[in-house]
């Protein structure tokens, strides 16, 4: 139900409403408990057109937001550190994609919190590179009909390999352009042995096969395969953390998009601190009430 479903149910005016249900939230959702957290989440969303974002921290074992701060800056998440501090909390991980000014705070404030990076994240990255790969082939590629073959395969290369169709021929259509640029085909089957680097036993067999993955993308001399090794081998520590905390961002991804449905339900919020408090009682399904 609404704020406006409230209104005009009781005859009150839309302000009085909306006022009677910020003052309930503030009362009981305003300042999550913080003493008994140990893994967290951090990410961003969008909540305007023009690269307008809020942090969001994310209890990995309460499966609620705890924190909401306007851009996605290091000083965003300056209120929470001194909230943690304030709690005793102690943080031993925090899932975390690459966004540099969060991993910044992160070793600022919790130095002895363990970064994992979020492998979801990982595979975004190796998927815009070879995407970058196939874009600066299909440039350089000198035989118009090669050409046509290679901009059409977007979406299969980035695919996983079981998900191609058959009935679509899509496997058939992959390999085709595979065997018609070598860099193409060296490029996606290393992006299709990366995804097994999760897959080890051990860390240290992790650390093995991310070594030698890197050595052999590396001797490709692909520009764009070598830019990732770089990042990569320049964050290998937050990825292996993984083997040892294995938590992700996938769980606040999942909540960012009910924060997408409820802004989008409300048609935006001009009221940033109500719809921080909205956010912080999301996790209640019973509370529904709407701007």
């Amino acid at each position: 139900m609404t704020v406006q479903d409230v209104s005009h149910l009781f005859k009150i005016s839309w302000g009085t409403v909306k006022q009677i249900d910020k003052e309930y939230l503030q009362k009981h959702y305003s300042k999550p408990v913080l003493k008994d957290v140990e893994f967290i989440a951090i990410d961003e969303f969008a909540f305007q057109k023009g690269h307008k974002y809020q942090t969001v921290v994310y209890d990995l074992k309460a499966g609620r937001v705890i924190y909401v701060g306007a851009g996605r800056a290091e000083e965003s998440l300056d209120k929470f550190w001194k909230r943690l501090r304030h709690s005793g909390a102690k943080i031993q991980a925090v899932a975390m994609d690459m966004w540099l000014p969060y991993f910044n705070a992160v070793i600022t404030n919790i130095p002895d919190a363990k970064i994992v990076f979020d492998r979801f994240h990982i595979f975004k990255l190796m998927n815009q590179t070879m995407d970058e790969v196939r874009r600066a082939l299909y440039h350089d590629e000198v035989f118009l009909n090669n050409r046509s073959v290679i901009k059409g395969i977007r979406w299969l290369l980035l695919k996983n390999e079981k998900n191609l169709s058959d009935e679509k021929d899509e496997r058939k259509l992959l390999e085709q352009a595979l065997q018609i640029n070598k860099p193409l085909a060296e490029a996606y089957y290393l992006k299709e042995e990366l995804g097994q680097l999760w897959l080890q036993n051990t860390r240290e067999d992790a650390e093995r096969f991310l070594t030698s993955w890197a050595k052999r993308a590396w001797a490709t001399t692909i520009q764009e395969l070598r830019k990732l090794v770089k990042t990569l081998l320049g964050h290998r520590t937050g990825i292996l953390n993984w083997f040892d905390y294995r938590i992700s961002t996938g769980p606040l991804e999942g909540f960012n998009n009910k924060i997408k449905v409820l802004k989008r339900k409300a048609y935006g919020y001009r009221d940033m601190e109500y719809f921080a408090l909205k956010i912080y009682a999301l996790h209640e399904n019973r509370y529904g009430l709407l701007r």
